[in-house]
């Protein structure tokens, strides 16, 4: 806040631009069954992998449209890792930002991975409901920056 007591962008014209690279991770905890029809490419809305993946590109570019007083950046690349983890019943998503830029990419990687995993759910979320329509074993946790550099 500034001493009027506003919320404001931050001003980072005086930095220099530099490589900007970040990476995050969540995962999503399913049922036996919903990661066998994943595996399988048995889920009714197409392929989880393919959608997830898209909705973490789209995601990334648009941070700064949904997180109030995020800068809008030039994002130069966008990795997306999916591995299902059979033995958990999960599946791990990661995401890696890159930027040639004057701030860092860590809040768009954590969007990437959020949106990433929300795709997942609605697109499995028929296989997810119980009898009385709840997500008893649905759950999203674990997302977090694990490494933010400067290059």
């Amino acid at each position: 806040m500034n001493d009027d007591s506003r919320i404001m962008m931050i001003d980072i014209t005086q930095k220099p631009d530099v490589v900007r690279v970040a990476k995050a991770e969540g995962e999503i905890h399913l049922k036996k069954e919903t990661i066998q029809a994943i595996k399988e490419k048995e889920i009714k809305k197409g392929d989880v992998f393919t959608a997830a993946e898209l909705a973490v590109i789209n995601a990334v570019k648009k941070t700064s449209e949904l997180i109030l007083l995020a800068h809008p950046i030039q994002i130069t690349g966008i990795k997306v890792s999916l591995d299902l983890i059979e033995k958990q019943t999960s599946l791990k998503l990661g995401v890696e930002v890159r930027s040639i830029g004057k701030t860092g990419v860590e809040i768009e990687a954590i969007m990437g991975v959020m949106t990433g995993l929300l795709t997942v759910f609605d697109m499995c979320k028929y296989l997810e409901k119980d009898e009385r329509g709840q997500y008893l074993k649905t759950n999203i946790s674990n997302i977090r920056v694990i490494e933010k550099t400067k290059e």
